[in-house]
């Protein structure tokens, strides 16, 4: 059967207002990385130490005050209001939803630190302790916990609840971030400031591809290159970033529903045959002990981690690692909140809530406790010397050998490189699915942005990963792409502040059904039937 789609509308055309300032600011950024590489990677890494510097304490406050309100709201009255119409059910089945928003939010990223953010934190630990002693060991587990745990997935369910009540409740048309804000910016949204908030959302989900196509370009090559018994190079990681493009300009081809919920699930069950297959052959009960305990360290201390700026030490610590965390996390927001609430239509706000606060964290808690538990052990015991290769040759270096210590060594490794290609790929098509969205004119939340649109973005990417991959770009538009998070921290205020005024206004009064909804949305807004025309 043919890919269900809604009769034509402007949903089908390019909106030059947003597209064309988009890519002018990208170039604007890339142009003069390419250009003049020195320059700008001192400019921009000035702008990262006085953002990071001056503004960390924000970060932190930033990132509590998120946590805390989205707490407050799922157990609120408002936690019952449905993202959408009485009508409006579910897309996609719990674990489908679930996996594209693990897969879209962590990506690449999570099997890159699993393995080896312990170890920096065991060798460099926080709050001036031994490192290398007992006490590291056991904080090590924890940071890892938190800096990917609950405060992480509250920056990212943020941004997207409002979108969705726009898209569902408010049946206002435009995936965007400007129209979301429409609460409070009112018909400024339209305006200027709309279209500079949503070039600048484009610019940080293109300098988020670029930070995952830095981390998992190298790592993959690194990997490929000793299952073939040959050199690492430019060659090679450009058709290593060629597979990558075909698999995710396929699948952002198919839609949702026929291309990334498939490779999302798919990239679930992998994963977790390999996170059981890890905690198999490794020591077990390390790793359930582990996680127990820095569970515990993590829940008794998340207040004081969250606000430690060690302002009598000199410890930066805080800076290097939760700092630079937040922001980057900060940074990808709006493309993980943009393409969640296109897929959560139907859910109400409490079970989005739930389902990134809680299942998000505990996703990426695993990671941390089998990988990063197996790795410490590896460095505790003296099997493996991890710090040795991560200070000789890096992450990639680093991840073979502990790869290497494995049982059926090869084997595991083909399948972790599998891993990586499909994880990167969710990521990837999952952002040209919303770069696509964002760049199309008045798209409503019952339609996909054209076959075309989507094509032409998954393109756009890996030209940018190719150039900067030539040129050793990638770090510098990962490091501007963070920059850009400090001005996000007030459009995060705006967006809840926007949200919660819809609520207030459109739903004054105490009620005790278990799902509230608006079902007074004109004819043209419902959800149009299907039909059989291709897209």
């Amino acid at each position: 059967m043919q890919e269900a789609v809604p009769p034509a509308s402007d949903g089908d055309h390019l909106d030059p207002r947003v597209f064309i300032p988009a890519v002018l600011v990208i170039l604007a950024f890339i142009g003069p990385v390419i250009l003049f590489p020195d320059a700008s990677t001192a400019l921009i890494n000035a702008a990262f130490s006085f953002a990071t510097g001056k503004f960390g304490w924000l970060y932190l406050v930033a990132g509590l005050s998120v946590v805390g309100f989205l707490i407050w709201l799922a157990f609120s009255r408002y936690g019952n209001v449905r993202l959408g119409g009485a009508e409006d059910t579910p897309d996609f089945s719990y674990f489908s939803w679930v996996a594209m928003i693990f897969t879209c939010g962590m990506g690449i990223a999570i099997v890159n630190w699993a393995w080896v953010e312990p170890i920096y934190y065991y060798t460099s630990p926080a709050y001036h302790v031994a490192a290398k002693s007992r006490e590291a060991a056991e904080w090590a587990l924890a940071f890892g916990q938190f800096h990917w745990g609950l405060t992480p997935w509250a920056f990212y369910c943020l941004p997207g609840l409002p979108i969705a009540y726009s898209m569902y409740v408010k049946k206002r048309d435009g995936v965007r971030l400007s129209v979301a804000s429409r609460g409070v910016l009112g018909r400024h949204a339209d305006g200027a400031w709309g279209v500079l908030l949503d070039s600048i959302v484009v610019f940080g989900i293109v300098g988020g591809v670029g930070t995952s196509l830095g981390l998992a370009v190298p790592l993959v090559s690194q990997l490929v290159s000793g299952i073939l018994g040959m050199e690492a190079n430019f060659g090679l990681e450009v058709a290593v970033l060629c597979i990558w493009t075909a698999m995710f300009s396929a699948s952002v081809w198919f839609g949702l529903a026929k291309g990334i919920k498939i490779l999302s699930d798919v990239n679930v069950i992998l994963a977790i045959f390999l996170l059981a297959f890890t905690f198999i052959v490794g020591d077990s009960q390390f790793m359930v002990e582990g996680f127990v305990n820095s569970l515990g360290k993590t829940l008794g201390n998340f207040i004081p981690m969250s606000l430690w700026t060690d302002p009598a030490g000199d410890s930066t610590f805080w800076k290097d690692w939760t700092v630079f965390y937040w922001a980057w996390w900060i940074a990808y927001a709006p493309m993980v909140g943009l393409f969640v609430a296109r897929i959560s239509r139907g859910r109400t706000i409490r079970e989005l809530i739930i389902a990134e606060l809680v299942f998000g964290s505990l996703g990426t808690w695993v990671f941390f406790a089998v990988w990063g538990g197996y790795a410490l052990d590896l460095q505790i015991s003296g099997a493996l010397d991890i710090k040795a290769l991560l200070d000789s040759g890096g992450i990639p270096l680093a991840v073979e050998g502990i790869l290497q210590t494995l049982p059926y060594a090869k084997l595991v490794t083909v399948a972790f490189i599998l891993l990586c290609f499909i994880f990167l790929a969710t990521t990837l098509d999952s952002s040209a699915y919303v770069l696509a969205s964002v760049t199309s004119r008045k798209l409503s939340g019952y339609q996909e942005p054209k076959r075309s649109f989507r094509l032409i973005w998954a393109f756009l990417i890996a030209a940018v990963g190719v150039a900067l991959i030539q040129l050793g770009g990638l770090q510098t538009v990962q490091t501007s792409t963070i920059v850009v998070a400090l001005p996000m921290i007030p459009v995060m205020l705006i967006l809840a502040l926007s949200m919660l005024r819809w609520l207030k206004n459109d739903f004054p009064k105490e009620e005790l059904n278990p799902v509230l909804v608006i079902d007074d949305m004109p004819a043209f807004h419902r959800k149009p039937k299907k039909t059989n025309r291709q897209a």
